[in-house]
């Protein structure tokens, strides 16, 4: 943002207003930055398949929005509407977002490379201030080489590697569900709780959030690594999850696991919804031809980013076409 438009931002904002995404990354993101600006901010969240985050943002002139995390194609409706109304926002994302808006009050922070995630963009921004807990993030958000690369050459030591580790899966694992009522933590609760820490270890060694999360996390993951695919192809999986709050909230870690597991694999689970349908948690080799994000936006609620994507409504009759063109798409090479 230039210092013109900060110095207008700082004269006429009244209030701010983050949206974020309710995994770890979206909540990292959040942390660094409500660590560097200590202003009362109003919270948007939800669980992770919540993004089209900025419909439910209340704004009027002089407001400040800021978008983590959540993809400004599927927000596009809601960010016109906010500039329209007289509000500053500022986007921070790695997600796909299609044509972005040239608007005086609109500053993108937007990079979809493969290699970052939300809070990196974030810990860029601020100068690597809190530079732990994009450490957890690019854990979290499936990047173990990105987070150990940075890790090391920020000079943590083992064991503190470790721990990022386990937290960034731990958040992840938390947004995880089809309601709020399927996660431990809302993650707008789990925002105020991480809140008072600059460094995660603290977090780690003091917050009572962590081991509840550690512990739920083991019961769900001994039960979800007992499942077998429903489909096999010759370069593809295909999972189905049962219908209960455990399987929703492993679905994301699963995949993740199943990933390092078969690197050379296209993964797709499916996870039934209370209404009918699925939800579709996907993830896709590195070297594939076709990225995830790609392949889910040929389904109306499809999207995601290059290696990792999803589709939030798949109705049930869809099954058999989509599993034949998972198969197809992915495919060895």
């Amino acid at each position: 943002m230039s210092q013109a438009k900060q110095q207008t931002v700082e004269d006429f904002r009244m209030n701010v207003i983050y949206a974020f995404n309710g995994d770890a990354d979206g909540l990292c993101a959040l942390q660094q930055l409500r660590l560097a600006d200590p202003r009362q901010a109003k919270l948007v969240t939800g669980v992770k398949r919540d993004i089209k985050l900025l419909d439910r943002v209340i704004a009027d002139e002089g407001d400040e929005v800021i978008a983590l995390d959540v993809s400004l194609d599927t927000n596009r409706a809601g960010l016109s509407r906010l500039l329209d109304s007289g509000a500053y926002v500022q986007y921070f994302d790695h997600h796909f977002a299609g044509e972005q808006p040239d608007h005086e009050r609109f500053t993108s922070h937007i990079d979809t490379a493969s290699d970052v995630c939300t809070s990196i963009l974030v810990d860029r921004y601020l100068g690597g201030a809190y530079h732990a807990w994009a450490i957890a993030a690019a854990f979290g958000d499936n990047l173990p080489k990105v987070a150990n690369t940075m890790a090391a050459a920020a000079g943590i030591n083992a064991s503190a590697r470790a721990t990022l580790e386990k937290l960034g899966i731990y958040l992840n694992y938390n947004a995880y569900g089809e309601s709020l009522e399927d996660l431990h933590f809302d993650p707008a609760l789990l925002a105020e709780e991480m809140l008072p820490y600059n460094d995660p270890l603290e977090f780690v060694r003091n917050s009572k959030a962590f081991a509840a999360l550690s512990t739920g996390y083991e019961a769900d993951m001994e039960l979800a690594r007992q499942l077998q695919p429903v489909r096999q192809g010759a370069a593809s999986s295909i999972v189905m999850l049962p219908d209960e709050a455990w399987a929703r909230r492993a679905i994301g870690v699963l995949a993740n696991e199943l990933m390092q597991a078969q690197p050379g694999h296209a993964i797709a689970i499916l996870s039934p919804k209370s209404r009918g349908g699925f939800t579709v948690s996907i993830r896709v080799p590195t070297n594939s031809s076709l990225g995830a994000d790609e392949f889910c936006r040929a389904f109306p609620t499809g999207g995601g980013r290059r290696g990792a994507g999803g589709i939030n409504e798949l109705p049930t009759a869809e099954f058999d076409r989509f599993a034949d063109l998972f198969e197809t798409r992915f495919t060895a090479s």
